[in-house]
């Protein structure tokens, strides 16, 4: 048959009729979000729901993760052990079913699990099919079973391998390299803020934690046991524990309102940012949903309601809005709902109605309780929300000014953008470079049809220690408003962004490599994620990683981002060689900067993403805060990396 035939053909022999483990393997991201570093991370928190959902159930009160040396990873619970007997429409045991069919698992019996996390069925069957090796071992009514995998088919069936005393479930399994190109090799702190999450969510529940990469000065494994015994409470304190508090207690409920379980904590702080952080069995659901909305209602209603009836609004001259109750609140939403309905880009946006109403009684009967019961602390949320509006009212006309601006044509872009002739968005990218110095070299160096650079003066403001309206004010500011093209909420809204007129889909942060660099760098991260966090999370925020070193023999020269890179090129150039240490982007010429930094072809860029929102939040408020200690702690413990990873 010729070639053009073939083409051409099209038959029954041309469709690919995928059985369930096959199709995970050729489009994994379809079902853990993607094959990079957050997808690898994502295999764990699989095969850990499964043993949440037993603790939710009342069968589990420990569970243990291990990161092995040679880089696989052990979860082991003191749940029931997953059954063993025969399936009998399957006709084969019942933990062959679970791990190796998709949408199979005790998670649709309302009988065996009334909630349940992680990806609803499919979980630990695509842990499996993405596993180079996955061994399953169960305790279970005095006999351990086992049934090993490769890529997700079983080596032999299920077998008995002896008896024990234990109950519960052991999974160990190693990342296929094949599919997790990228890389294989898990990061414990992005475990520990999860598993720490984890138990915050689950009071009671022991985590334990352990890293045999690394090992103590007593020979021991590296290891940390998560356990919090007051739930959200700790979690608040947590992750407010930057911050000043401006009343005595965190203030607590727990209770089940229309058979829905809710679990609400919350305190109000110094700080003019609005933490809410939302969670549905377990899952962190980034774009809220109805059990947010009912969060916002209950709180807004009621802390109205008690404000009017005290008096302390009467000598106000404007009405207050929904924001005002929330400035300076730290708040956790936790809710456990039998079947989820997700929407949203990312499917974590909670669309069940009913959730509304049971979260908004349950945060109104405990606002007015707390309110009743703590007078003093009540009037001190009412002064912080009447400052709140007050500001409110003086942003909205520095916001206003930033509005015309925005809605100007070309002219009333900032004076000092550079800006690119293409008009496609998607195509675009702009530079935000530190000081003129560097914005010169690069406006000399950039690809002027798609690449724009706005040069920003010095360091920005902090936004994590100031007002809104101090935020709006601010020139530095209102030039990346105006550039980026994005308009600022309604009133109503303030803090919604609206990006369908954003100018640049990609946004690249280019700062020196030292220590100031690195300031102005987490500086403009701050803003970004303090007030356009949509950026962020549509994946449109970038940063730049210039040289360090340039290593030059001869004619011979190549460029170093790294101390270790340095030392091999020069090696490898055999005799005496000349380094150059770039202290800034203003010692690269236009030419340089081009070559390694901003040239598509070979410039790598780091995209900004979120994979932890409520760690973002604690790390950013630790480093822009006004607490210096646990500032200096961390930087110390970080600085030999030189980045911060949110």
């Amino acid at each position: 048959m010729s070639e053009e035939v073939k083409k051409d053909s099209y038959s029954a022999d041309s469709i690919q009729a995928l059985e369930g483990m096959e199709h995970v393997r050729m489009r994994p991201s379809m079902y853990i979000g993607d094959t990079g570093v957050r997808g690898l991370h994502h295999l764990v928190y699989e095969v850990v729901d499964n043993s949440i959902d037993e603790a939710m159930a009342g069968h589990c009160d420990t569970i243990k993760v291990i990161i092995t040396k040679e880089g696989s990873i052990t979860t082991e619970d003191n749940g029931r052990g997953i059954p063993i007997d025969l399936h009998k429409k399957e006709g084969v045991s019942a933990l062959e079913v679970v791990m190796t069919k998709i949408g199979a698992g005790g998670k649709f019996d309302k009988d065996s699990y009334k909630v349940s996390g992680g990806l609803h069925g499919v979980g630990v069957s695509c842990v499996n099919a993405l596993s180079d090796h996955l061994t399953a071992t169960v305790y279970r009514e005095g006999v351990i079973w086992r049934q090993e995998y490769e890529k997700g088919k079983p080596m032999y069936p299920v077998k008995s391998i002896g008896e024990t005393d234990l109950r519960g479930t052991v999974v160990t399994f190693t990342p296929d390299p094949s599919i997790f190109q990228q890389t294989t090799d898990y990061n414990y702190d992005t475990l520990a803020s999860r598993m720490r999450e984890l138990s915050f969510l689950n009071k009671g529940l022991k985590i334990v934690l352990t890293d045999e990469r690394q090992v103590n000065e007593d020979g021991t494994f590296f290891s940390e046991t998560f356990l919090s015994e007051e739930g959200l409470k700790e979690f608040i304190k947590f992750l407010d524990q930057n911050r000043d508090p401006i009343i005595s207690h965190v203030i607590a409920m727990e209770g089940e309102k229309n058979d829905i379980p809710v679990e609400v904590a919350m305190i109000y702080n110094t700080s003019f940012n609005e933490n809410l952080h939302s969670y549905v069995n377990n899952i962190n659901t980034h774009e809220g949903g109805t059990h947010l909305a009912g969060f916002r209602r209950g709180l807004t209603t009621t802390l109205k309601k008690y404000a009017d009836a005290s008096g302390m609004l009467d000598k106000l001259k404007f009405e207050i809005a929904g924001d005002d109750f929330r400035e300076g609140l730290t708040a956790i939403i936790s809710v456990k709902v039998g079947e989820p309905q997700f929407e949203g880009q990312t499917k974590t946006k909670l669309g069940n109605r009913e959730v509304t109403s049971a979260v908004s009684q349950a945060v109104s009967e405990m606002l007015e309780n707390y309110l009743e019961e703590n007078p003093s602390d009540a009037k001190i949320i009412v002064e912080k929300v009447i400052l709140a509006a007050q500001a409110r009212h003086a942003a909205k006309k520095a916001r206003e000014m930033v509005q015309r601006k925005t809605v100007m044509s070309i002219g009333g872009l900032p004076g000092k953008l550079s800006d690119c002739s293409e008009q496609d968005p998607a195509k675009c990218e702009v530079y935000l470079v530190e000081g003129d110095s560097a914005g010169g070299t690069a406006k000399q160096g950039r690809d002027r049809a798609f690449q724009a650079i706005l040069p920003l003066r010095g360091k920005i403001l902090n936004v994590e220690k100031a007002m809104r309206h101090r935020v709006f004010d601010n020139e530095e500011i209102k030039n990346i408003y105006t550039a980026l093209g994005v308009t600022i909420g309604t009133e109503e809204d303030s803090k919604a962004l609206n990006l369908s007129k954003l100018r640049y889909h990609k946004v690249v942060i280019m700062c020196d490599a030292d220590v100031d660099g690195s300031h102005i760098e987490t500086l403009i991260l701050t803003f970004f994620f303090r007030y356009m966090k949509e950026l962020i999370e549509n994946g449109h925020i970038y940063i730049a990683t210039p040289p360090l070193y340039l290593v030059k023999k001869g004619q011979k020269k190549q460029y170093a981002w790294s101390d270790k890179e340095r030392d091999v090129i020069a090696e490898s150039f055999n005799g005496s060689v000349q380094i150059q240490r770039y202290k800034g982007l203003g010692e690269m010429n236009a030419e340089q900067l081009w070559d390694t930094t901003m040239n598509p072809e070979f410039r790598t860029l780091r995209q900004v993403n979120i994979d932890n929102s409520s760690e973002a939040d604690r790390i950013f408020s630790m480093l822009m805060g006004d607490e210096v200690p646990p500032r200096r702690e961390f930087i110390e413990k970080n600085a030999v990396y030189a980045n911060v990873d949110i």
